[in-house]
């Protein structure tokens, strides 16, 4: 359940215990709440799941393409930080300025992850062929 969801249900289920004395009654409540919740997020998670395997699916680059593009700005940046800017700054004596890339780890770090998983699937015999 994401943090926002939560944070409502606390104070939900604190005002179903001010206007229902019945704490049995009360406590079904506040469960029904929190179960609705949760089978809303889940509804919400496998929603996005199943467009991303549309996405993956989809043969034009521009629909399909967009996590690697992401993945090769990720690693250009991480390449000019690490190979090109030293070299430069070593060998030329001119300042290079370094990309910022507190911005872009989370987002590497997440499609690492996700290539990870890919990379287990078609170890089991799963690999979409192109």
């Amino acid at each position: 359940m994401t943090p926002f969801v939560t944070a409502l249900i606390g104070p939900i289920t604190g005002l179903i215990s001010e206007f229902i004395t019945d704490k049995d009654k009360a406590a079904e409540l506040a469960y029904k709440v929190a179960t609705r919740a949760e089978e809303n997020a889940h509804t919400i998670k496998l929603a996005q799941i199943d467009v991303n395997k549309t996405e993956a699916a989809h043969k034009s680059l521009f629909v399909a393409g967009w996590r690697p593009a992401a993945g090769w700005v990720c690693v250009t940046a991480m390449g000019n930080n690490y190979i090109v800017v030293p070299y430069v700054d070593a060998f030329s004596g001119l300042t290079v300025p370094v990309l910022g890339l507190g911005e872009l780890m989370p987002v590497l770090l997440g499609l690492l992850g996700l290539g990870a998983y890919r990379s287990f699937e078609k170890t089991k015999g799963v690999a979409r062929e192109n």
